[in-house]
Parts: C-alpha cells; sequence; structure tokens
C-alpha cells in the first residue's frame, strides 16, 4: 500500500494500529485490513448486511481537536459521510482517559468502513490546512 504500518504489543485486550502516509497510501492500507477483517469476521459472525457481508467493527483514535470538524455543525458533516458511505459512525463524546484523544467507532462492511475512512482523512486534512 505504501502506507507505514504499526501494531502495538498484545499486552492488552484491543491493539492499536498506526497507519501513516499519503492520502491514498492509506486508504490502500485501509482497504486491505477491512478486507482482512471481513474474512475474520465472517467465520463468527452471524450479523450481516443486506449484501450478506459481515458487519464490521473498528474503532479510531482521533484528536479531539479534530472532532468538530468531523461532527459538522448540527451534525451536518458526519451525517453527510453516514449517507455517503453507509457506515454507521459514532464520536464519544468523552476523551479517552488520559489522552486528548476521542473514540471514533464505525461499523459496515469493508467497502462502507474504508470509504469512510477515507471521508474521514479528508476532513482533518482539510482542518489541518486551515
Amino acid at each position: 500500500s505504501g502506507a507505514k504500518i504499526n501494531i502495538s504489543d498484545c499486552s492488552c485486550p484491543e491493539r492499536i494500529v498506526t497507519v501513516s502516509g499519503s492520502r491514498s497510501a492509506i486508504y490502500k492500507a485501509f482497504t486491505l485490513i477491512t478486507k482482512k477483517f471481513e474474512e475474520w469476521c465472517s467465520q463468527f459472525q452471524d450479523q450481516t448486511n443486506s449484501q450478506g457481508k459481515p458487519q464490521i467493527p473498528i474503532r479510531l483514535i482521533v484528536p479531539a481537536s479534530q472532532c468538530g470538524s468531523l461532527i459538522g455543525k448540527g451534525g451536518s458533516k458526519i451525517k453527510e459521510i453516514r449517507e455517503i458511505t453507509g457506515c454507521s459512525i459514532q464520536v464519544a463524546s468523552e476523551m479517552l482517559p488520559n489522552s486528548t484523544e476521542r473514540a471514533v467507532t464505525l461499523s459496515g462492511s469493508a467497502e462502507a468502513i474504508t470509504q469512510c475512512i477515507y471521508h474521514i482523512c479528508c476532513v482533518m486534512l482539510e482542518t489541518l490546512i486551515s
């Protein structure tokens, strides 16, 4: 994919996967990652979407300073991303313990999650540039 990927050690129940690179490299990396999750989830999960694909849950860790832009005025941006991608998105109201970040929970097919992450990256880049 061309992205740099780092996976945290397995000393805790959840592992953090850090993906960095250009927008296209991140998109390619998450396409591969979500396809693997989809394969794994299909073995254990009865819950599928209307196309028979498993619903994949993924949590992103996003700087709290960028969550306002992600949500948008009156929730307009997050609603737009939901409608475009078909992905369920929930932004935690509280910061993570001992952190300046908030969890963003995504749920949907591999394609929906990949598209959603792409749109989240676009919003975050726009926030950094402006």
